[in-house]
């Protein structure tokens, strides 16, 4: 059977469009024949979009290549410990400067004492509506991005003459000050395994020096100069570091692609319920967070009082002793942490924690020694707690890391404000020693929760699988 249709051969087929084409170019218009092309259709990019191209466009050097994944330098380290402590830095500058507030302001110290909380609020909004974000987006526009923006609102803080506007623009900065907790998190991701402790522990140092520096440096400029200037000088530092890490924060794809917001939060809830090592490391941060709030802020009173009468300048001075013991804190990671399961490391913490918290509440109101060795060892205690545990749940779920974060974090927040809250409390009922006697309670509520649950245990409670602390490479955290 033969087709009705006979395929024409291109030259035929091509001159006949070159006739067509021809026909109707005669028969249409002059007009038409010799009209302008039309304008283009793409306007100018607006002032936003240029903002949002510079913010997110990465340096050649930083550029995400799967082949090559980053190399987690000890640069890049002190680069993000250094800008975990200054950014966190925003949240305590106001702490020693209440009264000096009140003065400028012209109101109540009651007015300006609501700020830090108000700042804490604001923080805790973080946590819970930001953090989680962290696995959803691309994390160097992110962080990078909120840096930006927490610098360029800080701007008001600089210049506003009413409570209110200083107020409000304090909890704005509080809620996007939460990116050194989306900086850990990556730590995790960028670091080998046999580093990651240490890794952890730079960060978190910095992290914990920069919430003690901010007191010391507050207290102290304000002595010779306007509360502002420790303003202007944190409105620079957050500048400098949106430029650095806009120059050399390393790219890193998203994990989770497939989840949206929603479910992004409810799936942190979940966590809790499949992981127990998760659930440990929350209860144990959440105690020993509650000590720590608690011996800082009860300190204020039993130095200014009999027997010592210190000035403000001297109390505030006292940071520096907590700083000395941060700083022991990567050395034991790298040594010991690192090598033996994170469980270990754990409980040594909590124990330093434990003694320290003893000697300062039962020497201290007879000689300054007591809170000089709790400053030192509850600083460390915490710290080397703190960072095993970071190290044991980051393992759990490598793909929802800042997920597991935010769930750490709020417990460690929400301890916080339990020993912010109680330790005043029962400092004003029952003095130094009735409140340090709290701390030791706490504290070993949270030897307890450790002491339930073995390092190789399946379930939720129990030491199944050996008593052995060193690693096994095979087993993963549940």
């Amino acid at each position: 059977m033969t087709s009705t249709f006979e395929a024409k051969s291109p030259n035929e087929q091509e001159l006949k469009d070159s006739t067509a084409t021809s026909a109707s170019l005669h028969n249409s218009p002059p007009s038409a024949s010799i009209s302008p092309p039309p304008p283009s259709q793409f306007s100018p990019p607006s002032r936003a979009q240029k903002l949002y191209n510079f913010v997110t466009w990465t340096p050649p050097h930083c550029r995400w290549d799967p082949t090559k994944p980053p190399q987690f330098s000890m640069a890049l380290n002190v680069l993000f410990a250094f800008a975990a402590g200054f950014t966190v830095a925003n949240l305590y500058y106001t702490h020693p400067i209440l009264n000096i507030l009140a003065e400028d302001f012209g109101v109540n110290y009651e007015n300006v004492a609501q700020i830090p909380t108000v700042m804490q609020a604001g923080y805790a909004a973080g946590l819970l509506f930001l953090c989680p974000l962290g696995d959803l987006l691309p994390r160097r526009p992110f962080v990078v991005g909120l840096v930006g923006f927490t610098a360029t609102v800080w701007l008001g803080l600089c210049l506003t003459n009413d409570l209110a506007v200083f107020t409000a623009l304090s909890f704005i900065v509080a809620v996007t000050t939460v990116t050194p907790q989306l900086m850990l998190p990556l730590v995790g991701d960028l670091a080998p395994p046999n580093r990651r402790a240490a890794a952890l522990s730079i960060v978190v140092s910095g992290l914990q020096l920069g919430i003690l520096i901010a007191r010391v440096l507050s207290g102290t400029m304000t002595n010779f100069v306007t509360w502002r200037a420790i303003y202007w000088m944190s409105f620079g530092l957050q500048y400098a570091i949106f430029l650095l890490l806009w120059l050399f924060m390393p790219d890193y794809p998203s994990t989770n692609t497939n989840l949206n917001y929603f479910r992004l939060l409810w799936s942190i809830v979940q966590m809790m319920r499949r992981h127990a090592v998760l659930v440990q490391a929350c209860l144990a941060a959440f105690f020993t967070s509650a000590t720590f709030t608690a011996f800082w802020t009860t300190l204020t009173f039993l130095l200014a009082g009999a027997p010592y009468h210190y000035t403000p300048l001297t109390i505030g001075l006292f940071g520096l002793i907590g700083i000395a013991g941060m700083c022991v804190g990567p050395i034991y990671a790298r040594n010991v942490t690192d090598k033996f399961h994170p469980h270990l490391s754990v409980l040594v913490g909590l124990f330093c924690c434990l003694v320290g918290i003893c000697l300062g509440t039962y020497i201290g109101p007879f000689n300054v020694s007591g809170p000089v060795l709790q400053a030192f060892l509850a600083d460390f205690g915490m710290q080397t707690a703190a960072i095993a545990n970071r190290a044991a749940i980051y393992a759990v779920e490598p793909k929802r890391r800042n997920g597991v974060n935010t769930a750490f974090m709020v417990f460690t927040f929400c301890g916080q404000l339990l020993g912010t809250s109680a330790g005043n409390h029962i400092y004003a009922r029952a003095g130094w020693i009735g409140s340090g006697s709290a701390s030791v309670g706490l504290v070993g509520l949270a030897i307890l929760a450790m002491v339930a649950r073995g390092p190789w245990e399946t379930g939720w409670v129990g030491w199944k699988g050996g008593w052995s602390f060193r690693k096994r490479e095979d087993v993963a955290p549940v």
